[in-house]
């Protein structure tokens, strides 16, 4: 049983559907696995949980491509 943890700003849920479907359906055709037995799990991480280079994510400037 695949199990895919994905650390991440956060995302919108259509965004999230739509990755978790194609990562369903990578391991299904790479793997040959059971699409209903993988599972993806979102860990969204806010910016004052964490920082980069020493500057907390809440201070970093907001990503455009974000």
């Amino acid at each position: 049983m695949p199990i895919v943890t994905i650390q991440q700003f956060p995302r919108s849920v259509e965004q999230k559907r739509e990755l978790a479907r194609r990562i369903t359906q990578a391991f299904a055709e790479v793997y040959g696995a059971e699409e209903a037995s993988v599972q993806v799990f979102f860990s969204e991480v806010e910016g004052e949980n964490w920082a980069k280079g020493g500057v907390m994510g809440c201070d970093r400037p907001a990503d455009p491509k974000a």
